[in-house]
């Protein structure tokens, strides 16, 4: 497994890391058996980054990974990282009902979670959202207590602009920003890449897929389940939907050249756009995995990095990547 550092002060991880929120909520049903045994596989194949939040399935998925977690071998344990995500409020119903950066409340979330997880302490941890209601040193504050107490070793963010990244690196040292990056998400890279960067701060790119829109997997005319977040999507409605798989389609023909799939072309290429980034697969099947873990074979020379950009220039997707609800929380994009 290659590996790469997570920004100047953050660990060293496996190149790839698996994004586990789809095994528990938002993506339609769910397999547990299925979920536990992609995720030893991901653990066998040297995957070293496990992300999760504690609101994905209300804890459910915590309590999925430390159940997995406590079936493998010690030595596999104590090279997994747990990356966890904390602070969005949901309700009984499921609904976001906003985000809680207090620092007590920071504390409280992260005791929470360690319960769940069945461990002493958190790899990294980070805010889902930025608090508008608290500002980001005093919640990044309340972490680096968490850090010098041994329960939490690293701190990250999760889409923030450039502003707020600034701010919270003069508080403590940060290791890495979570945020959407792939073909048809490009926006960090006007000013938040270039920040974090300067910064010496890591990205773990997740929604390198996009949601699985440009998996190659995705089929025109499906139906999605009612649990399923993807239908309230802008990118998966109607005329945009037909124009982010016309896209697709053009992709596909650069992957079929090369003799790999559109999903392993799409992690490739953001694997392809710095040694700091680590993109997060969000994998929730052991075939979905394995065609993952087939990107980091892949090299895509300066004739294919140009071919990918004239079939999916930046800004090319239709649609927002989430509803306008969502986006307004959204620090990164303002």
């Amino acid at each position: 497994m290659q590996t790469r550092t997570l920004g100047t002060t953050g660990p060293q991880t496996s190149v790839l890391g698996l994004g586990c929120m789809g095994m528990s909520a938002l993506y339609g049903d769910t397999d547990r058996a299925e979920s536990i045994a992609t995720l030893h596989a991901a653990l066998e194949a040297g995957v070293t980054l496990l992300d999760t939040g504690d609101f994905y399935g209300m804890g459910h998925n915590e309590l999925l990974i430390g159940e997995a977690l406590r079936g493998v071998p010690a030595a596999t344990r104590e090279k997994a990282l747990i990356s966890v995500k904390f602070g969005a409020l949901r309700t009984v119903e499921g609904a976001f009902s906003g985000y809680d950066g207090r620092p007590e409340a920071v504390k409280n979330f992260a005791a929470y979670s360690l319960q769940r997880l069945g461990t002493d302490h958190i790899d990294i941890y980070r805010i889902a959202r930025l608090d508008p209601a608290v500002p980001i040193e005093e919640t990044v504050g309340a972490i680096a207590e968490l850090v010098e107490a041994g329960h939490v070793r690293h701190i990250g963010l999760s889409e923030v602009g450039a502003d707020s990244l600034r701010r919270a690196a003069t508080v403590a040292p940060i290791s890495d920003l979570q945020i959407e990056y792939s073909l048809i998400s490009r926006g960090i890279e006007d000013e938040i890449l270039p920040t974090a960067r300067e910064l010496g701060i890591g990205i773990t790119a997740y929604g390198v897929l996009a949601r699985g829109l440009i998996s190659g997997h995705w089929q025109r005319g499906r139906t999605l389940a009612a649990n399923d977040f993807r239908g309230m999507s802008p990118r998966f409605q109607g005329e945009n939907l037909d124009h982010n798989l016309d896209l697709v389609d053009a992709l596909r023909k650069i992957a079929e050249q090369k003799g790999v799939s559109v999903a392993q072309t799409s992690i490739a290429w953001v694997l392809s756009r710095g040694e700091d980034i680590v993109p997060l697969i969000g994998a929730r099947r052991r075939d979905r995995l394995a065609e993952a873990l087939g990107a980091m074979e892949i090299t895509l020379d300066a004739d294919d990095l140009a071919a990918i950009e004239r079939a999916v220039p930046a800004g090319a997707a239709a649609g927002d990547r989430y509803p306008a609800e969502q986006m307004a929380r959204l620090d990164s994009e303002r």
